[in-house]
């Protein structure tokens, strides 16, 4: 291996300058100066012959792209910002750059090998699994053909499918995941037909190089008898499903995926995540129906009563809501917490989706927050009820002040 800086930034900058270079990530927040990037990503591209580097910076509702013929400035204004997580691929090592809040910087490195960067520009899009190219796993699901093209009636789930794969990507950096030194216990609370679920599976162990098992439940028996005859066509281990609720799977997983969960299922499996100390949660909630029926315009929301007259507006509204009070106990339980944009409308209706980190610590004014909102509106929503005593702790000290 060639000599690197031994100052972090400088070595991560010399192996994104490399010959040997395959791609690049920062992600999470940056901890020095605000950035407009949630994420970045960086790959060699060939244009006219001549070796550049692209650059797609997406702000949490579209991605800019650059072609780079010189990218050195740009990259160190990347790397100055401080991301949380970046992660850099080479021909011969991984490197994962952390910054910790209080603005410490490691740099761990690891050997492996990888296959040398794709440089076509224009055949390949820049996503996780790429059109173009033979898929075992994709074709088995029925989305590629086996010369690796989009069958015409898969064109959304496959963009779909691209879309998790990135927000899964974007999250794994801050969450510390792939520092435990130890295979991921991933847990899929109501898998339905299961195209995620294999998916993430596929790319975490055969693009990432990081070794995960995933569980797949749902009650729903054909899906799953469905979904295990897919997981059998397919090569390696560590994939399986159960025919049962959410909450009965007792996996202690580091990981929880909600993909469409069908109302207070969602909130059935956000509860198993805190429940099972997840690092990670990513749910798409669909269906809100619970809080739809308690929103009323009274008390505090009397104000509101010209929006609850039109059914439409009252409908969103509740789902606009049941969402904010899930993103608002998942802080109140130590979870750093956002909702973005999952995909393009026009792929799916339900494209909200709650990603949640595991941060370590209270934030101190989650609980009053929640508590402001919940008397606001007047309900009880059902994440509360299903976290239940944990959750009641964290809210007795702003409920009894003193």
């Amino acid at each position: 291996m060639k000599p690197t800086p031994t100052d972090s930034p400088a070595a991560v900058l010399a192996a994104i300058l490399s010959d040997s270079f395959v791609r690049a990530s920062f992600a999470g927040a940056t901890r020095a100066g605000a950035s407009p990037w949630e994420r970045v990503a960086v790959r060699p591209v060939e244009l006219q012959g001549v070796k550049h580097w692209q650059v797609a910076s997406f702000d949490g509702r579209k991605t800019q792209t650059k072609n780079l013929a010189d990218p050195a400035g740009v990259l160190t204004d990347l790397l100055a910002l401080q991301f949380a997580g970046v992660h850099v691929t080479t021909t011969t090592e991984e490197l994962d750059l952390r910054t910790t809040k209080k603005g410490a910087v490691t740099l761990s490195r690891q050997a492996a090998g990888s296959a040398p960067a794709e440089l076509t520009h224009n055949r390949l899009k820049d996503v996780p699994l790429p059109e173009g190219r033979a898929d075992r796993v994709l074709e088995v699901m029925g989305i590629l053909t086996a010369g690796g093209q989009v069958k015409p009636t898969m064109r959304a789930k496959y963009t779909q499918i691209n879309e998790f794969l990135k927000q899964l990507t974007h999250a794994l950096a801050p969450s510390g995941l792939r520092d435990l030194g130890r295979p991921l216990t991933v847990l899929d609370c109501g898998c339905g037909a299961s195209y995620l679920t294999i998916a993430a599976h596929h790319y975490l162990n055969d693009i990432l190089g990081v070794r995960a098992t995933l569980l797949g439940v749902d009650i729903n028996e054909e899906v799953i008898r469905k979904s295990v005859t897919r997981a059998d066509k397919l090569p390696g281990a560590g994939l399986t499903f159960a025919c049962q609720p959410i909450g009965a799977a007792d996996v202690p997983a580091d990981i929880v995926l909600a993909l469409h969960a069908c109302d207070t299922a969602t909130d059935d499996a956000l509860a198993q995540a805190v429940r099972s100390g997840a690092r990670l949660v990513l749910s798409v909630p669909c269906c809100h129906h619970a809080l739809n029926a308690e929103l009323a315009a009274a008390g505090p929301a009397a104000a509101l009563a010209p929006l609850f007259r039109h059914g439409i507006l009252r409908e969103r509204t509740a789902d606009l809501v049941t969402d904010a009070f899930r993103a608002a106990a998942l802080r109140v339980m130590g979870y750093r917490t956002d909702v973005v944009e999952f995909v393009s409308p026009e792929h799916t209706a339900r494209n909200l989706m709650i990603r949640a980190t595991l941060g370590g610590s209270v934030n101190p004014d989650a609980a009053a927050e929640y508590v402001a909102l919940r008397d606001f509106w007047g309900v009880a929503p059902t994440i509360e009820r299903r976290l239940g005593e944990a959750f009641a702790a964290r809210l007795k000290p702003v409920l009894t002040p003193g």
